[in-house]
């Protein structure tokens, strides 16, 4: 769990400045305005949302598309499309487990570009019920490391509110918790004056599939093949990347 969660810390931030940042800040946008839709347009009433808009605002979507897609969202300003929520499950090379979470407005586009992106780059879709048994949805927060800040400070600050664990990635703290006490170890963590680079629900695999940095590269060009797709938001995957590899992986 530790090392594919090092890789997506890692691959969170070269994101921010890399040559998919306008992907990248459409789909935070869609996020609100989801979020917006389902459960109002006011972040103090809904968490979601609220989460929704620090992910962005922590990735720089400037506060005027955050703004305008809350208003869609909410039925404020026109123009808010009809999103679905549809979750696909597949392999990739080496046997590594995929989850796909895609938002979109066209199921059958959203099927083809999943299906092509999975065959393109050794993987396959599985039936339904395959794959996800695999994975518990949880409460990921990832926590930067400041002056002084250590795992036990950090356990201490959110083990009342729901957390289960805390892991170091190195740069960062994770906390994983049930995903209902997401909300709670959040604002836990905001109570101790602790910032944070993103709380969401996440799939978390029950287990993983140790791969060698030739089968990390390919899994990661399968998942970044997923991810170029509009309608997918998220992948997860069984994969575990060790520490060796991971340092082999931050010098390509």
């Amino acid at each position: 769990m530790s090392g594919h969660s090092k890789w997506a810390t890692t691959k969170h931030k070269k994101a921010v400045v890399d040559a998919k940042r306008g992907k990248m800040f459409a789909k935070l946008i869609k996020n609100i305005e989801v979020a917006a839709r389902s459960g109002g347009g006011d972040p103090a009433g809904n968490p979601t949302l609220y989460d929704a808009i620090q992910k962005a605002k922590k990735s720089s979507v400037p506060n005027d598309n955050i703004d305008r897609a809350v208003k869609r969202g909410s039925g404020l300003e026109a123009g808010g499309a009809e999103y679905m929520t549809i979750m696909y499950e597949g392999y990739g090379p080496g046997g590594v487990a995929v989850l796909i979470e895609c938002l979109t407005d066209n199921r059958n586009r959203a099927a083809a570009e999943v299906r092509v992106g999975l065959t393109r780059n050794g993987g396959n879709l599985a039936d339904p019920g395959s794959v996800s048994y695999m994975f518990t949805r949880k409460g990921v927060l990832i926590v930067p490391k400041s002056d002084g800040l250590t795992e036990d400070d950090l356990l201490l600050a959110v083990l009342d509110a729901g957390a289960e664990e805390v892991n170091d990635l190195g740069d960062a703290f994770e906390v994983i918790s049930e995903a209902t006490d997401l909300v709670p170890v959040r604002t836990a963590l905001q109570d101790a004056g602790l910032d944070y680079d993103s709380a969401e629900a996440s799939f978390v695999p029950s287990v993983t599939v140790p791969v060698d940095a030739d089968g990390a590269r390919k899994v990661i060009k399968l998942i970044d093949a997923l991810e170029d797709s509009d309608d997918v938001q998220n992948v997860w995957s069984s994969m575990d990347i060790s520490d060796d590899v991971a340092k082999e992986l931050d010098e390509d």
